[in-house]
């Protein structure tokens, strides 16, 4: 438990459970006021972990927005945003990403073995590239970020990686937004998918907080014993 950072699963959902829609549009599922919550999460983090298919579909920067908070990092010896991460099996991860912008943080891309050769000429330039053994689990990559000296993880998603990370009980606190609508679409990409979860009908979770923030409403869930640690 010790030599895995502290994770925090972040994600903004639909009412009926959808972090994207159907379509290749981006689905904005917050607003200012918690997006702001947000940034602020992300500079008290060491790293922030997305999946590949969200670096191609939303291509998503990851970088703390607020130059005072940027500022209050690099005056602790911090990148202005913490490392950034991705996992991916085939390292079809285009390199021109925002993720591999030239922006000061530091870039891990984890891999199964077989494909670690390939990634390195395609990314290598770009980011470390880490064999993350066959297969890779979620539980190695946490282990190995802590051995790097990552002691918060913010995971920002997509539905697969929430998915592993919830099934392999390595998530410690749960801040999930939903937003006042519903999307409604069988094909758009679903919180979580199926799969035996540490917490069902026989051990619920625990809810620590309920914040409404706007028109959207903020559900924050202990997971773990180091919830109340970390708070």
């Amino acid at each position: 438990m010790a030599d895995r950072p502290y994770t925090l699963l972040s994600c903004g959902m639909s009412i009926d459970g959808y972090l994207s829609g159907g379509s290749a549009t981006r689905l904005l599922l917050s607003n200012d006021a918690d997006f702001d919550r947000v940034d602020e999460e992300r500079a008290a983090s060491d790293a922030i972990l997305v999946g590949a298919m969200t670096i191609r579909r939303d291509d998503p920067h990851l970088l703390v927005r607020s130059a005072e908070r940027c500022a209050a990092r690099v005056a602790r010896g911090l990148t202005p945003s913490p490392t950034k991460v991705t996992v991916t099996r085939q390292a079809g991860i285009d390199c021109a990403a925002a993720f591999f912008a030239a922006d000061g943080a530091p870039k891990l891309v984890y891999c199964p073995s077989g494909t670690v050769p390939a990634a390195r000429e395609r990314l290598g330039a770009v980011a470390t590239v880490v064999d993350a053994g066959r297969p890779v689990t979620m539980r190695r990559v946490c282990e190995d970020l802590g051995h790097r000296g990552v002691r918060r993880l913010m995971v920002e998603g997509g539905g697969s990686v929430h998915t592993q990370m919830l099934t392999e009980d390595l998530a410690d606190e749960l801040q999930l937004v939903v937003a006042p609508f519903f999307v409604g679409d069988s094909a758009a990409c679903r919180f979580v998918g199926d799969g035996h979860y540490p917490w069902h009908p026989g051990r619920r979770a625990t809810l620590a907080e309920v914040r409404q923030i706007g028109d959207v409403v903020l559900l924050r869930y202990a997971l773990s014993s180091r919830f109340e640690e970390a708070s």
